[in-house]
């Protein structure tokens, strides 16, 4: 290829062209798209400042991928899962000397916070290393015949070639929690990251690339969902999905996996309720509260977008959140002083000024922020200020529909029945959280929350990579995710009996 810039030594190979242009990376090469067109990745703390740019492919570049990695599946198939795992223990190591650099560019092109960004991208590092471990750990059980003559096991096969469809909001754990255990459990990978977060995934991907991983094994195709994306649902030599994003984008994608029979799992939205009782720690659920609604700027999908707390404590509660939320400082990610960073893209900005205003129209009263901020230093970003709404019923739009930004709906109740009645009056059941010093309201809280990941005076937000993540309703298609649950959706189980 000609005019690359060699990365080797930063990078580990040639990534990106001298403008800049980030490339594919399909049977081992590092490759521009058909199209010739590109496309523009953009700091939100500044728009002046240009990430990179990625390839915008094709439906023929989606056939390349597929084909690399369907023609690699059977060799790396046949890799024992501790030789695979090893390649997974050495990218990790790679991935751990460049943090620095992925954490920062995750800062740049998402704009969470770099704090946020390099703990997210140990977090990876770490999922990486618990996989790694998993081609040690067993694949199957033996299961008494009936016949004394015979031996029956099962064992677990992979699925084949696995598309993955990522989001932006967390640009490096996402991607890895589905691709580490594809990999370490025998399949071949076809990547299509977030285009506003593709410089990233690019990044990462180099990291798997100078650990040794066969050529086909992993493959990265940028370029737009509606084209990439779902191309990969279509695709026959496809044949499972693991797809995190939007619940109208989910829909699409599982019902293009089902009409073709593909396996599909999909992680969705979320209307996270925290509930504050009477005999709360007010300090610490208010901490929390925050920290769980305008960490990331509210781009989580566990993030709390509801607060139901008790009348007798309500206002107490309401003036300890509104003085947290005034000391919250806005403005560029990378700077060591700024607690808060910018919505991600305009279309999201848009969106949740568009909540807002939703928010007053519908009766609710905003108490403090929800102002676009575009005078000095914010005035080539994409910043919110965090809002916090009173007055607010269970059935108005804020309180039903996920914004996917720092807008906090506070509801308040007599009861605790009343509360959890509002904490599941939502299509969405991903995360919820109580604070109560109460062991049966805590128990209860378990019993009856309609919501996948439960916490108790913890915030919403927050996910172990060793156990089980996914929610119910319309939050996810039933499925789990990290941990050994992982094993579930990226394997089939194979029943054996052998006569004698």
């Amino acid at each position: 290829m000609t005019n690359i810039k060699s990365m080797k030594g930063a990078m580990g190979m040639s990534v990106i062209t001298e403008k800049n242009t980030y490339l594919n990376f399909i049977n081992g090469e590092w490759v521009k798209a058909q199209s010739g067109d590109m496309i523009k990745s953009e700091n939100p703390a500044d728009v002046n400042d240009i990430v990179g740019y990625v390839q915008s492919s094709t439906a023929d570049d989606v056939d390349r991928a597929v084909a690399a990695a369907h023609e690699a599946k059977t060799g790396w198939r046949k890799l024992t899962g501790a030789e695979r795992g090893q390649l997974l223990y050495k990218t990790a190591d790679i991935m751990e000397q460049r943090l620095e650099d992925i954490a920062a560019c995750a800062t740049r092109e998402m704009g969470k916070t770099l704090p946020e960004a390099k703990g997210e991208t140990a977090r990876g590092i770490a999922i990486l290393r618990y996989y790694a471990g998993e081609g040690m750990r067993k694949t199957g059980d033996v299961i008494p015949s009936t016949d004394k003559d015979a031996l029956m096991f099962t064992t677990r096969v992979p699925l084949g070639v696995v598309g993955v469809i990522s989001p932006w909001n967390f640009p490096v754990a996402i991607p890895i929690w589905k691709m580490a255990p594809a990999l370490v459990y025998g399949n071949t990978v076809v990547i299509k990251p977030a285009t506003e977060t593709a410089v990233t995934c690019a990044k990462i991907i180099a990291c798997f690339e100078e650990a040794g991983l066969p050529a086909g094994v992993i493959n990265l195709v940028t370029g737009q969902g509606s084209v990439v994306g779902q191309g990969i649902a279509e695709h026959d030599g496809v044949n499972a999905i693991t797809f995190t994003g939007s619940n109208q984008v989910g829909k699409i994608i599982g019902q293009a996996a089902l009409a073709r029979g593909a396996k599909y799992q999909l992680e969705m939205g979320g209307k996270n309720p925290v509930i504050v009782a009477d005999d709360a720690d007010l300090e610490a659920a208010a901490e929390a509260v925050v920290t769980g609604a305008f960490r990331s700027t509210g781009q989580k999908c566990t993030a709390t977008s509801r607060v139901i707390v008790q009348g007798g404590i309500y206002d107490r509660f309401k003036e300890k959140l509104l003085q947290r939320t005034k000391e919250i400082t806005i403005g560029d990610s990378l700077n060591e002083n700024v607690w808060m960073g910018p919505i991600a893209s305009k279309n999201q900005l848009d969106n949740c000024l568009s909540y807002i205003e939703k928010g007053k129209q519908e009766g609710a009263s905003l108490l403090i922020g929800g102002e676009k901020l575009e005078d000095g230093k914010y005035q080539n970003g994409y910043y919110v200020q965090p809002a916090i709404f009173d007055n607010v019923t269970s059935d108005m739009t804020i309180a039903q529909e996920e914004i996917f930004g720092p807008v906090i709906a506070l509801l308040k109740v007599d009861t605790m029945e009343e509360a959890l009645d509002i904490a599941n009056d939502v299509k969405f059941g991903l995360s919820a959280s109580i604070f109560t010093q109460n062991i049966g309201r805590m128990l209860s809280f378990v019993d009856e929350i309609e919501a996948g990941l439960v916490r108790v005076n913890a915030e919403s937000a927050g996910v172990e990579l060793q156990a089980p993540f996914g929610g119910m309703k319309q939050s996810s298609s039933h499925s789990r995710e990290q941990g050994e649950a992982a094993k579930d959706f990226f394997t089939a189980i194979k029943t054996v009996f052998v006569k004698q």
